[in-house]
């Protein structure tokens, strides 16, 4: 069984009083495995977990599903940790990058971590737990519509969760494009059950671009879909059409 914690998102959930921002933070639990998938903008992801009991001295490892820095600015906050971490990436992660003149960059080159971090970076998919992969450069063969209209985020991945001959689809901001990573992930694990998937699809005032997910999820036969981070409130209402969609907010739990 994977356990996944909300540590940060764009929103929390009511009468739990947790910090949110608009990020990015999971803390996923397979067998020994304690991952964190991202880190947020901030502390936030830090003192959510402090105030849910959670001991991130436990990690054992890191991976960033992309570069941008409302994924990985909260990394700052780890580098202290003595334990042996394992950080894996794409190799372009910490490469530079800008959005309408801001540097939103990864603020610290993965070669500039303390040495107790491991460094792992992979184009290719990767298994890093019992059930868990890392699935690497996502391949842009299906989704026509790209999230962003001059898309260089070739370090944008995923991780997929396999069991019980069904897969689950853990993503951080879905550059690459759902379509393409929900392809991907079958691909790898020969699977074509969808289970969950929960995460940002970077989804936002695109209607052609809601029109061609919608289109594609109608024919997946998907169990549950929790939409977050970078998904609005339209894309939800067209999404909330053709899946079971649930909300999400920090503090939120999911046991597959």
């Amino acid at each position: 069984m994977m356990k996944l914690t909300v540590l940060c998102d764009n929103n929390s959930i009511i009468d739990n009083y947790y910090l949110a921002e608009p990020a990015l933070s999971f803390l996923v639990e397979d067998g020994k495995e304690v991952i964190l998938f991202d880190t947020g903008y901030s502390d936030v992801f830090v003192r959510n977990a402090e105030k849910m009991g959670i001991d991130l001295n436990k990690l054992t490892k890191i991976v960033f599903s992309h570069g941008h820095n409302d994924h990985t600015k909260g990394v700052e906050n780890l580098l202290n940790l003595k334990q042996e971490i394992e950080v894996i990436a794409h190799p372009n992660v910490d490469k530079e990058k800008f959005y309408q003149g801001l540097d939103i960059s990864m603020p610290i080159k993965l070669k500039d971590f303390p040495s107790n971090f491991k460094i792992t970076t992979t184009e290719q998919p990767l298994k890093i737990s019992e059930n868990i992969w890392f699935l690497g450069e996502i391949k842009r063969t299906v989704q026509k519509i790209k999230p962003l209209e001059n898309d260089y985020l070739y370090d944008d991945s995923a991780l997929m969760y396999i069991t019980d001959n069904k897969i689950s689809i853990i993503t951080g901001c879905s550059h690459s494009g759902i379509c393409n990573i929900i392809e991907q992930a079958k691909k790898i694990s020969k699977i074509d059950k969808i289970d969950v998937i929960i995460g940002g699809f970077h989804m936002l005032n695109d209607p052609k671009l809601n029109n061609e997910v919608c289109d594609y999820l109608s024919f997946e036969n998907i169990n549950v879909i929790y939409p977050c981070h970078c998904t609005d409130l339209k894309a939800k209402i067209e999404l909330s059409k053709v899946c079971d969609i649930r909300e999400v907010g920090v503090g939120m739990v999911i046991e597959f």
